[in-house]
């Protein structure tokens, strides 16, 4: 592991709480596909298994930002376990209704239920601040590794929950991803001495994080850019079929995570000057660029490398916007305001999957790709119309919470030693 890794992980605890998130965010990879894979098993009706998935995504998007304020008030553990066994509940209910072939609105009953899985992402990227607040360079190298993470996460969960649901029983996906979920949390949710202190409920008397307009411009390019994510995932399963090999969907997407985990990977070691809106624009255009071959692959192998390249564009774009959310959300509503950028991803897998599933009934896979496209269009263009508002001299935040109206900037003394201030 290079060296900047290796020292990251010289504060006790660190270990067990990344190890925890690594197994609670599995189902955040797992969970949409293997409800997509699982439906269209069993009914073979691709539009029902993306309105379901887009039903999961927005209840996950009500409900997420919600539990993440509750933690900051009162606590992980206080919070997170509750709320896991309210969503894993919920999953067995969706299992349940699909297997048994009941009336499509009792799925979506369940679907919407499920949205009571914490942000798992959050609450490891809080425990990173707690713990490196005052050394902006490792806090770069820790969010860098998150990335890294759940990358991982989405290389390994699309491959079991596709391929156990395709070579065992359709309900394999869901139901490993709901293991996975209560395993991580409750060992997350034992690791005391790394929980971050809840916050008393006066300090939240300035109401939601999203208050802040430099916020509100990195949850909207993060819809759009979710809107990517969803389509791909839903295509690339109808592409894989239409191609005679649906198992390689899982394959073809880990190819997407692992560009994205190479480039986390070395982002991580990089040392920037400048300020972290710019590289953020930069970003997210590049992702926007990166999904215009996707329409014209004709085979499996070249959408593999397409995608790879694609991937290359996702985690350092994460990274800057995690260094964004430090600078313009106030300490005490971080892991909401983390919890907003999830959100935004997540409303945009359910308008993305939703959208890519009925393009693919009415003219095919190919076309389908077309979603991917459009999307990444108007995450450019939010992007560049909200760029005034996370330039320097926008409004940040301090170390002890307060609104600023002077940046911390990259490249300047306040943090000379690290690429950010500081999602999947």
């Amino acid at each position: 592991m290079p060296s900047p890794y290796r020292a990251l992980f010289g504060r006790p605890g660190t270990k067990a709480f990344s190890a925890a998130g690594l197994l609670g965010r599995m189902p955040l990879s797992m969970m949409s596909i293997g409800v997509v894979t699982m439906v269209s098993q069993l009914t073979g009706r691709y539009g029902l298994a993306g309105a379901l998935s887009a039903t999961l995504a927005l209840s996950v998007a009500v409900l997420g930002p919600q539990i993440s304020r509750l933690v900051d008030r009162h606590g992980q553990r206080r919070v997170l376990r509750p709320a896991t066994l309210v969503s894993v509940t919920a999953v067995a209910g969706l299992l349940v209704s699909a297997q048994q072939r009941w009336p499509d609105w009792t799925l979506f009953v369940f679907a919407a239920c499920v949205g009571c899985v914490p942000s798992i992402s959050s609450m490891i990227r809080a425990r990173w601040a707690e713990l490196y607040r005052d050394s902006p360079r490792a806090l770069h190298t820790a969010y860098s590794w998150e990335s890294i993470v759940e990358e991982t996460c989405f290389i390994v969960g699309p491959i079991l929950s596709i391929g156990l649901s395709t070579a065992w029983f359709p309900e394999a996906g869901p139901l490993l991803a709901a293991g996975f979920l209560t395993a991580g949390v409750f060992w997350l949710t034992a690791q005391r001495a790394t929980e971050p202190v809840p916050h008393p409920r006066e300090q939240h008397a300035r109401g939601s994080a999203l208050r802040s307009p430099g916020l509100r411009v990195l949850v909207l390019t993060f819809a759009a850019t979710g809107a990517i994510f969803g389509a791909v995932d839903v295509v690339t399963v109808a592409f894989a079929e239409e191609a005679g090999h649906k198992a390689a969907a899982s394959l073809v997407l880990a190819a997407y995570a692992l560009g994205s985990c190479a480039a986390g990977a070395v982002f991580g070691l990089l040392h920037f000057t400048g300020h972290a809106s710019r590289r953020w624009l930069t970003g997210v255009c590049a992702m926007a660029v990166s999904m215009v071959p996707l329409p014209l692959v004709g085979s499996l192998p070249a959408l593999g490398v397409a995608l790879f390249v694609a991937g290359l564009t996702v985690a350092p774009t994460g990274v800057t916007t995690m260094a964004l959310v430090a600078e313009h959300v106030p300490r005490a509503q971080l892991t909401e305001g983390m919890t907003w950028t999830s959100t935004g991803i997540t409303v945009g897998v359910a308008l993305g999957s939703s959208a890519a599933g009925r393009v693919v009934d009415a003219a095919g896979a190919e076309r389908g790709y077309l979603v991917a496209c459009a999307a990444g269009a108007l995450a450019a263009l939010i992007a560049l119309a909200g760029y005034r508002r996370l330039r320097p001299g926008a409004s940040t935040v301090t170390a002890g919470g307060a609104a600023s109206p002077v940046p911390v900037a990259e490249g300047g003394p306040a943090a000379q030693d690290s690429p950010s201030a500081s999602p999947h």
